[in-house]
């Protein structure tokens, strides 16, 4: 029985021939193919590439070895089960003496005359089709990952959402989302409390979230082949079906009227010191005030005009089932967000690395980007040169004198760049036991790290946003007794202080409105 060979790297190009072959045949075939493709499963699993790009390739190809394992079995199993008992007539046909020698022969005269019309036609051979090639041994310069990936994906370790940072910060509605940067949108692109639910019942942010969600899904694919996708995005929407139905989903529900409420409460506007009440516009001076204010007249009528001006004039249309199509459309908006919060959960390590990558790309110059390109060819090419002798070893040993920081390749930055962050310079903390921090990035940076809100908890402090800079332990409990003192002195004062409200929900002193009330005006 002869088979056209696959090709390279095509390892589901494998037919059978024009001509009836036998069952058993075919059988015997399929069991091979199996066990070449556990073969060369193990093959690349013992192996541990050092480049991405070598690592990432050979975990496609051991997926695809395993769907093909998977479509053979289907086949090999329905051979067994011979629905139509034509194994079985072959298996009788082998004893019955002349019968079997003439249908033998007539095989053999069907692969002759095939042979005959196609003299040309490759045989297959499988220990080859899935053998690992050696490196340099006619292996193909292009692998199927290079296809894949952008070049600011780079292979899999960064995501590319700069076209969906311009959607983003073209949608209307979205709060500062013109101002925000890529950096900024890196943090933020599974945050949704900020936009209004009449902004998220547009067309244009129901298709940012397909895109958001449907590259998400796609980077998952292909940074992880030997996952199993399918089944987490089940779960995952499992996980929101619960959430729906329990009125659980983040930003719908009784959630959403619970945050909009903590966003119509108290908040510190005006003055900035009192409780500000964004309905009727007016600023308390304590929550209690705020709270019989509340319950007033006034500030229910100012309510119940709010909501009137934000419930939409449209009606909402409803199916034959009675559901809304609004409510269906709220389903699967929220449903859409809660897919990409959980697809940015799972890939949080490429996120950050993503992040810390355009950071680091932004205190580039061109040339340098350039050079960075060059290397990480460089290093692409060597990879695919196999392992390096011990000599090797020793000659690339790094020259480093002035023990500087290594960047992400491995190598040391660069001098003007240790400079500019002013890495040399020595911050040291008492709060954090006399730890001694390089640079000022990190020095900023630990302020808010576990060690120094450790180290300031330790020491009596529950406030953590005035002590920024400070690094004495005297003076620390210099400033936390004053601001102490500064909060008593202050309740004293609002506690002595009297005031009045009239029958319109106007607060005054007590003086005032009794002066007020002595001459008529209230």
């Amino acid at each position: 029985m002869s088979r056209q060979s696959p090709e390279r790297g095509d390892y589901t190009s494998i037919r059978k021939a024009p001509f009836d072959a036998m069952i058993l045949d075919e059988q015997r075939t399929l069991h091979e193919e199996i066990e070449r493709l556990e073969q060369a499963i193990a093959e690349r699993v013992i192996e541990e590439p050092e480049h991405i790009r070598y690592r990432l390739n050979r975990d496609h190809e051991i997926a695809n070895f395993l769907q093909r394992i998977q479509d053979q079995s289907t086949a090999l199993v329905n051979i067994y089960k011979d629905v139509d008992g034509a194994r079985l007539k072959e298996i009788q046909s082998m004893g019955n003496g002349e019968a079997s020698t003439r249908a033998f022969y007539e095989q053999l005269n069907e692969i002759k005359a095939f042979h005959r019309r196609y003299p040309n036609e490759p045989t297959e051979n499988l220990e080859r089709a899935y053998k690992r090639r050696a490196p340099g041994d006619d292996e193909p310069k292009t692998l199927m990952v290079d296809t894949m990936f952008s070049g600011e994906e780079g292979w899999g370790r960064f995501m590319d959402l700069t076209t969906l940072h311009d959607t983003y910060i073209n949608l209307p509605g979205v709060k500062d989302g013109r101002r925000s940067t890529y950096i900024q949108y890196l943090d933020m692109f599974d945050k949704f409390a900020g936009i209004k639910k009449a902004d998220k019942m547009s067309n244009d942010y129901f298709k940012y979230l397909g895109d958001l969600a449907a590259y998400l899904e796609s980077f998952m694919r292909r940074t992880r082949p030997l996952e199993n996708v399918d089944k987490i995005l089940a779960e995952f929407y499992q996980e929101f079906e619960k959430a729906w139905e329990e009125d659980k989903v983040e930003g719908w529900g009784s959630l959403a009227v619970k945050s909009t409420a903590q966003s119509k409460a108290p908040s510190t506007q005006g003055t900035g010191v009192g409780v500000w009440c964004s309905f009727c516009e007016k600023e308390f001076t304590n929550q209690n005030l705020y709270k019989h204010h509340a319950e007033s007249k006034k500030h229910k009528k100012a309510v119940a005009a709010k909501e009137a001006q934000d419930k939409p004039e449209d009606e909402e249309m409803t199916e034959g089932n009675g559901v809304s199509s609004r409510s269906l459309k709220d389903r699967a908006i929220a449903e859409r967000e809660f897919r990409i919060r959980k697809l940015a959960a799972a890939m949080s390590s490429n996120r950050s690395d993503t992040r810390v990558n355009v950071e680091r790309k932004q205190g580039m110059t061109e040339r340098e980007r350039q050079q960075e390109l060059e290397a990480l060819m460089m290093d692409t090419v060597a990879g695919a040169s196999g392992p390096k002798d011990d000599d090797d070893d020793e000659e690339d040993k790094i020259y480093n004198p002035l023990k500087l920081p290594l960047a992400w390749d491995g190598k040391p930055i660069p001098f003007w760049l240790y400079k500019l962050h002013g890495l040399g310079v020595e911050f040291p903390c008492e709060i954090c036991g006399n730890f001694v921090y390089m640079g000022r990035r990190a020095f900023d940076k630990h302020f808010n790290e576990s060690r120094h809100v450790y180290g300031l908890k330790c020491l009596g402090i529950t406030s953590m946003g005035l002590f920024r800079e400070i690094t004495q332990i005297e003076e620390a409990l210099r400033l936390w007794e004053k601001i102490q003192k500064d909060k008593k002195k202050e309740k004293a004062q609002t506690e002595n202080v009297v005031q009045m409200e009239d029958s319109e929900g106007n607060v005054m002193p007590e003086k005032i409105y009794y002066d007020l009330l002595k001459q008529g005006l209230l």
